[in-house]
């Protein structure tokens, strides 16, 4: 029996449509310490389990990761930028903030410590002591979320680095492994987040020499892409994903992954906070 070709074009889009309900993705922009530290290749296949959905990530900075849900190029978020977040939401840009889990930052430098900041307890003092010496210092300078933490950190210490650019300040420009290289290579210190550095295996003499200041607090959140906005956003989808996420079973999976025998990110969803999502 021949089959007419109009027909087997319509037969076709049939069986491309039924295979695209049967296995649905979304677009999930993140943070590129949620991606190097080996936490998505974990973590979305217990989604793809539990949801019958497959997540597709861009990992950039927690900046440009904001860009991409305000063009609607992602359908969900996942980044750690709390000001940069709160003004998306504010703007119409996205909605249902969350947060899901955490880490901190750590200053990490060579073991020779030339500012001897591992004295101390107080990121800022530590910060303001490099610039007084002049030591070496590796700034990602990408606009993550790692990059903007650091900024605000200068600016409480009253330091200018920026202006210093090209001395001993270097703006590299670059990911959380890629400044980690250069500060090892250099000698430098640098703001790192925890599960990069967990997963990071050129440390030479880099050492942790700061950790522990509350200021160093780094909290991740998810925010839908508004679909007012966007109305191509798969809404519906990335609901689900973000359900998975914050529920007890998703939260569970968190807590479980491990880096060296260390949790890399703490789940801490709770549904009490609102997070000034709508």
């Amino acid at each position: 029996m021949r089959i007419r070709p109009l027909v087997l074009v319509g037969m076709l889009c049939s069986l491309l449509q039924t295979a695209h309900a049967e296995d649905p993705y979304i677009t999930l922009s993140s943070t590129t310490s949620t991606q190097a530290s080996g936490f998505f290749d974990y973590y979305l296949p217990l989604v793809k389990a539990a949801t019958g959905i497959e997540v597709r990530v861009v990992a950039v900075g927690s900046g440009q990761a904001l860009k991409l849900g305000e063009q609607g190029d992602a359908d969900v978020l996942l980044v750690h930028d709390k000001p940069g977040e709160l003004a998306f939401v504010a703007a119409g840009h996205g909605h249902d903030r969350r947060e899901v889990m955490y880490n901190d930052f750590i200053l990490v430098g060579p073991a020779s410590d030339p500012a001897k900041v591992s004295r101390g307890k107080d990121v800022v003092q530590a910060l303001k002591t490099i610039a007084d010496n002049a030591a070496p210092f590796a700034s990602r300078a990408d606009d993550s979320g790692t990059h903007r933490t650091e900024l605000r950190l200068w600016a409480l210490a009253g330091v200018n680095a920026q202006a210093a650019s090209g001395t001993w300040y270097k703006e590299l420009g670059a990911g959380m492994g890629e400044t980690l290289n250069t500060a090892a290579g250099l000698e430098s210190y640098t703001l790192s987040d925890r599960a990069t550095w967990l997963g990071f295996g050129n440390r030479g003499t880099l050492r942790v020499l700061l950790e522990g200041d509350p200021k160093l607090f780094n909290q991740y959140s998810l925010i839908l892409v508004s679909k007012d906005r966007h109305p191509h956003v798969k809404a519906e989808a990335a609901q689900r994903f973000v359900d998975y996420m914050t529920s007890a079973a998703g939260q569970a999976a968190i807590a479980a992954f491990k880096l060296g025998g260390e949790s890399p990110f703490k789940a801490n969803y709770s549904a009490s906070v609102t997070n000034g999502s709508d």
